[in-house]
């Protein structure tokens, strides 16, 4: 006996209006989580490690980029994600500044050989050195 389902389109429906008005529960749920977000994500750190290990041995990143194609994304980007894109960077002001902050002060506290005429070599040395001292700082956990 087959399984009977209902039509896609009564699924669909469905779905758009309860997910539509779950606001509420979205961030109660984020409010008050079942467990600690932080001390869940570091217990499943190996099993993450693991997971992205075979998918990366099995070449499934790009495969499932292939399989999907650019269309998808495109239309979600274009369609939602520029809708939200000024809402969520001025969500993420803070942040921003907590998380640049570090890396301007590594900046401003470099001393740096005068810069020379367009296209001479010592001006990639100012480079090296920026370039150095963040990355040093990235490795501190700045």
């Amino acid at each position: 006996m087959a399984i009977v389902v209902k039509p896609i389109e009564r699924i669909t429906a469905k779905y758009i209006q309860r997910a539509g008005s779950a606001g509420a529960d979205y961030k109660a749920g984020v409010m008050q989580p079942r467990r600690d977000y932080v001390q869940a994500t570091v217990a499943a750190a190996n099993t993450w490690k693991t997971a992205v290990t075979q998918a990366a041995g099995d070449d499934r990143f790009a495969r499932g980029v292939q399989g999907k194609g650019g269309a998808k994304w495109q239309r979600k980007a274009a369609d939602v994600g520029s809708a939200r894109y000024g809402q969520g960077v001025a969500a993420a002001g803070p942040d921003y500044a907590a998380g640049i902050s570090p890396y301007l002060q590594v900046i401003s506290g470099l001393s740096l050989p005068p810069r020379g005429p367009k296209g001479d070599p010592g001006n990639f040395e100012i480079s090296r050195i920026v370039g150095t001292a963040l990355h040093q700082a990235k490795l501190r956990g700045a």
